[in-house]
């Protein structure tokens, strides 16, 4: 007997083991579930757009078409400020000129499909093409004090995780700085134009941003960090937000972990860890069978010594599978004998894909693992979840169509 299924039965519980649902996992020729860090195949990446450009490189384009340097900043604020990319709204902008500007510096990126709405107009999601064709999700949501969008930064993904309905269809290409970027820019334009709530909130935005959509962010480490790099920029080269209302998460890519925080941009860094022990988050999150769970939770507390910045560790809570007391006293005791204060803990009821087997813990099942890990000093604060009613978990929209 697995020591896991050994200690569940000590605590009268079952012992679920993750397999797929509905769709047939790829297996390597050693038997695992198959890592896809790179596309298959070469394919062609979207057009060069304005957000994939620093100011100076934005000038020297413009520059190609015969137009003055100036120009850059004025188009910069058109779409980082103004969220706009139509024309004929550039007044600024010489009258004759206007298509052919705006077909050079916005190339159609994100088309929207479908946008669903939920707590009273306050969550948002939706469904976007990209040129290609390939289909994403994001998420915008209003909460008391702040405003928040779940971004995708790939096509897919390659991390092939039993319980993800992304990972059902593997990786399909790494999404652009730019396409990363305008999903925030036309989230802000939504909430200018009063989408969000049912109220026009001309002068608000997004504040915080989370990597928690389709994709593994540290898997296409170049284009994130390009984007992260626009998101904290100055105005009007960038967004101009506050890295620390940015969150970069992972499944435990521990290089990338080790190359982030070097990085030089004191983001929020959470760890998508779901299992403390190597048994099981083997079977969960199939990274683990490259970088196991110390490797990855000393990564996370080298962040924390490099940065400063207190450390998330993402904690999906499934019925049975993960949510077992001694997990719990487990994952405390590791967390913990790497220090305090250098890290908080977030439990996250899963949110489910349809026909799933595998749902949320019970309430108080989700209590007593919260209270074993707070009575052992681990700040731990049980997440808000948003979107049950509009397929709210990543990958959800995109698979069905």
């Amino acid at each position: 007997m697995r020591i896991s299924e050994s200690r569940a039965k000590a605590e009268g519980r079952a012992q679920v083991r993750p397999t797929a649902e509905g769709w047939k996992q790829a297996m390597g020729d050693d038997g695992r579930p198959q890592l896809q860090f790179t596309a298959k195949k070469r394919v062609t990446q979207p057009p060069v757009h304005l957000a994939d450009l620093t100011l100076d490189e934005r000038a020297a384009k413009l520059k190609e078409i015969g137009l003055p340097a100036f120009r850059a900043k004025q188009l910069s604020v058109h779409y980082f400020q103004h969220y706009t990319t139509d024309p004929e709204l550039m007044s600024d902008l010489p009258k004759d000129r206007r298509a052919e500007i705006a077909d050079v510096m916005f190339p159609k990126l994100l088309t929207e499909v479908k946008r669903l709405a939920t707590d009273d107009g306050r969550t948002i999601k939706f469904l976007w093409r990209l040129f290609d064709g390939s289909l994403i999700e994001s998420v915008l949501m209003r909460y008391s004090n702040r405003i928040t969008l779940c971004i995708s930064s790939q096509c897919g993904c390659g991390m092939n995780c039993p319980f993800c309905a992304t990972g059902q269809a593997g990786l399909t290409r790494n999404m652009s700085t730019a396409e990363i970027l305008d999903q925030i820019v036309q989230a802000n334009r939504v909430i200018a134009e009063g989408g969000l709530g049912g109220q026009k909130h001309p002068e608000e935005r997004v504040g915080n941003i989370v990597f928690m959509g389709m994709g593994e962010p540290l898997a296409n480490y170049k284009r994130v960090m390009n984007a992260v790099h626009r998101m904290v920029a100055e105005a009007p080269e960038g967004l101009g937000m506050s890295a620390r209302g940015i969150t970069v998460s992972t499944v435990g890519l521990v290089p990338a972990i080790l190359k982030l925080a070097e990085e030089g941009v004191p983001v929020t860094f959470a760890l998508s860890l779901h299992a403390p022990d190597d048994e099981l988050r083997d079977e969960m999150i199939p990274v683990n069978s490259k970088w196991k769970v110390d490797e990855a939770l000393d990564a996370a507390f080298n962040y924390y010594v490099k940065t400063g910045r207190r450390v998330s560790i993402e904690y999906a809570l499934i019925k049975d599978m993960n949510d077992h007391g001694w997990r719990a006293d487990l994952l405390a005791r590791k967390l913990n004998a790497r220090g305090r204060g250098w890290v908080h803990v977030n439990p996250i009821p899963l949110n489910p894909t349809p026909g799933s087997v595998w749902t949320a813990s019970e309430p108080d099942v989700t209590a007593e693992f919260i209270d074993r890990l707070d009575s052992a000093g681990v700040p731990t604060t049980l997440r808000d979840t948003r979107g049950k009613e509009i397929d709210g978990a990543c990958g959800q929209l995109a698979a069905a169509e």
